[in-house]
């Protein structure tokens, strides 16, 4: 049968109208409330649903295919089992993602995630983490990109884009100022408006613009005393507002906490209503409506944009059916060459690495590197076939293993090394690990840090067991490799000691293949840092941790009503490197560090400032043996100090030895201007600014002067 929004030459405005128009108001209202499709406790699974986040019940007569979401950004996941024997590619986490500074990448790697969630009957993925790293203990910031707006806004769109690409919606989330998770449901995150838009909102802003996402997700927090899934400033006056967002907005599972209030304030759907305090947005809403607190209009509008983001994605007109088509072998190798652009060399004495094959002896040690690598957990952890499971925590009445997934590094290593003799010991025997140390050629020793949804990191140390383990191995035998799996920056009290570190991340599906690859040569290390790893807490903004169990006020964090407000205008928009940079103060590695087995040269660097913008070029050589990639960042500020450099361009090159290219970049100008709050609008002073093209935040390898205009760009206000 034929339905009327199929017409030729409609468009998805159009389509979601007609719809709109014949539904019914109990088909409207069934797909703004929905539970978790997940059994909990006596719960069963909703008719239909095939087991996932969320499930919205289709409408035949219409033509119209049942809402079915899964998590996440990092792959298809199947949390708490819902789904037994449910295979899986898994990414790595989005911080391995920023670090190889490619979009290129993120829109594969989106469409990686695409395929097999359409492929499993899903056609909207709970993905896009957009959040700035603002916190660097935060539990999931493995989930997000980076500490800086652009290279968060970019990869975040692109990635999105290319999930979207497979007829499958992606959200962005947590839309806005969510950068921590112990106490995420307590905590308000208090900052202006000028230092919002310029930081968290940027990113969001630039996010939506790449990867025109058809959802957005509020988070669990609080913004300047408001729900961020019912402040009226994020939700209507910023994004349906300013930004003309024309998708539809999903609170995050349980973070709804009111009717007519969430309502009117921009939420359109209540996601998980089974985890809040009652499923405001069934009776209640329909309460408001027949009261006049909430007109009609309004819930046509809701259900409408939920209509208009899946005919664009064309996930109407293409409707996924579980049919586990999916080449994972061809997925798993994508995801090794992510690993491979994304791990980051932090040191490299003497040149140590690569390591030359053929040795006697190598020993591998810790972090169950002898089955596979670590991931983050929460609802973001994907479990592919053949990955261990070991106790981790409690989430949302839902036990979620850590899990390292299927691949080894040692076997990995065995393969790519050459070596007579590769063994493995768990490093838990102090005493045993010395002995067989002291035997090796070299020890690889992998030292991991786990971090999940729902909680924070407690500091930002390794454990004290193996910050003691590196030191004696250190100790013993100077030929060390160490080879980090952590969810964000963390301390090196041992770096002097050791003359090789590696930094993996969550390496996903290929880590294992990747690690080796990078540690004897096979691979040339690309990755940049996406965040500066602090020398000491000290040096935080925020040097205590939220404490939701305390009743006591802590310096910045006052304790009113229950809710903990954390005073974010500290650093204000002077997030991770630019905090650095104002306060004058050195971190252990900055922001867009990282190592090579090449070297490059940059010469020739112009700035020019026309009407349409500002554009710089320069010329990039990779001067040594080795073909290579370079990650050029160019940071602008104004002479007279007014704001510390920020990234405002970047570009990843790959280069043959002794190649030269012309590298030719525009700067963003949102990034050059401030946000005036009178105003209401961008604006960029008139003056002299110093234009870097540097190998990280703080180097300045090249630097130029240029003079700008004054200039003044806000945005057309929606009615």
């Amino acid at each position: 049968m034929t339905q009327e929004w199929q017409q030729a030459g409609l468009t998805a405005d159009q389509r979601a109208d007609i719809v709109v128009k014949a539904m019914t108001e109990e088909e409207k209202f069934a797909w703004l409330s929905g539970p978790m499709a997940i059994p909990l406790g006596d719960e069963p699974l909703p008719e239909g649903a095939i087991g996932s986040a969320a499930y919205y019940p289709g409408i035949s007569r219409l033509g119209i295919p049942a809402i079915q979401q899964s998590d996440a950004s990092l792959g298809v996941t199947a949390l708490g089992n819902v789904r037994p024997g449910d295979n899986a590619t898994a990414l790595a986490s989005s911080l391995l993602l920023a670090a190889t500074f490619n979009p290129e990448m993120a829109e594969r790697t989106g469409a990686l995630v695409g395929q097999e969630a359409f492929a499993k009957g899903f056609n909207v993925q709970l993905a896009g983490g957009a959040n700035l790293v603002r916190e660097p203990r935060g539990g999931r910031n493995f989930e997000y990109l980076s500490e800086d707006p652009l290279l968060t806004g970019i990869m975040a769109g692109y990635s999105v884009r290319g999930i979207q690409s497979q007829h499958v919606v992606s959200t962005v989330k947590h839309f806005a100022v969510n950068p921590q998770e112990t106490g995420r449901v307590v905590v308000s995150s208090d900052l202006s408006e000028a230092a919002m838009r310029e930081s968290d909102l940027l990113a969001f802003e630039i996010a939506n613009e790449v990867g025109q996402p058809g959802a957005v997700m509020p988070g669990y927090n609080l913004v300047n005393g408001e729900w961020a899934s019912e402040n009226a400033f994020l939700l209507n006056e910023v994004l349906k507002g300013d930004w003309r967002y024309p998708g539809w907005v999903m609170s995050d599972w349980g973070a709804t906490h009111s009717a007519a209030k969430a309502a009117l304030a921009g939420l359109d759907v209540q996601s998980g209503a089974n985890l809040d305090q009652q499923a405001w947005f069934a009776e209640p809403l329909r309460a408001a409506v027949a009261r006049g607190d909430v007109p009609q209009s309004r819930i046509d509008d809701m259900v409408r944009r939920i209509l208009r983001s899946l005919f664009v994605v064309g996930a109407i007109d293409h409707p996924a059916q579980r049919h586990g088509d999916i080449d994972y072998m061809a997925h798993r190798l994508l995801a090794q060459r992510e690993a491979e652009q994304g791990i980051v060399l932090l040191k490299n004495s003497d040149a140590m690495l690569p390591l030359r094959r053929g040795a006697k002896q190598i020993l591998v040690v810790g972090a169950h590197a002898d089955h596979g690598v670590l991931a983050g957990g929460g609802s973001s952890a994907v479990t592919p076939v053949g990955s261990l499971r070991l106790p981790g925590v409690d989430f949302m009445g839902i036990q979620t293993d850590k899990v390292f997934q299927p691949s080894s590094p040692l076997w990995a290593i065995r393969a790519e090394s050459g070596a007579e003799n590769v063994d493995f010991v768990s490093g838990d025997n102090l005493d045993e690990t010395l002995k067989q140390a002291k035997k090796a050629d070299v020890v690889i020793l992998f030292a991991e840090e786990w971090r999940s949804e729902a909680l924070d990191a407690q500091g930002l140390a390794l454990s004290d067991e193996q910050n003691t383990l590196i030191t004696a191995v250190a100790a013993v035998n100077p030929q060390l490799v160490v080879v980090l799996e952590t969810g964000g920056p963390v301390t090196l009290p041992w770096i002097e000691q050791v003359p090789a570190v590696i930094e993996a991340w969550y390496p996903g599906s290929g880590g294992g293949e990747a690690i080796a690859g990078v540690l004897f040569g096979r691979v040339n290390p690309s990755g940049r840092l996406p965040v500066s790893f602090p020398a000491s807490e000290a040096q935080l903004p925020h040097p205590q941790q939220v404490d939701p169990e305390s009743t006591t006020s802590l310096p910045g964090m006052p304790v009113k009503g229950g809710i903990i407000h954390i005073d974010y205008q500290v650093e204000g928009s002077d997030v991770g490197y630019r905090w650095f940079a104002r306060t004058g103060q050195t971190p252990l590695f900055p922001f867009g560090f990282g190592l090579s087995y090449t070297t490059f040269t940059r010469a020739d660097l112009q700035a020019t400032a026309e009407q349409e913008g500002v554009q710089v070029s320069f010329t990039l050589t990779n001067s040594g043996a080795r073909a290579g990639a370079e990650v050029a960042q160019i940071y602008i500020s104004p002479t007279d100090g007014r704001f510390v450099p920020r990234l405002a361009a970047f570009q990843r090159v790959e280069l043959q030895p002794g190649e030269c290219r012309q590298v030719v970049l525009t700067l963003e100008p949102r990034v050059i201007a401030c946000w005036d709050e009178q105003q209401q609008a961008w604006v960029i002073d008139a003056g002299r600014y110093d234009i870097v093209l540097g190998q990280h935040a703080s180097d300045v390898s090249l630097s130029v002067q240029i003079d700008i205009a004054a200039r003044r760009f806000g945005y057309c206000r929606a009615e």
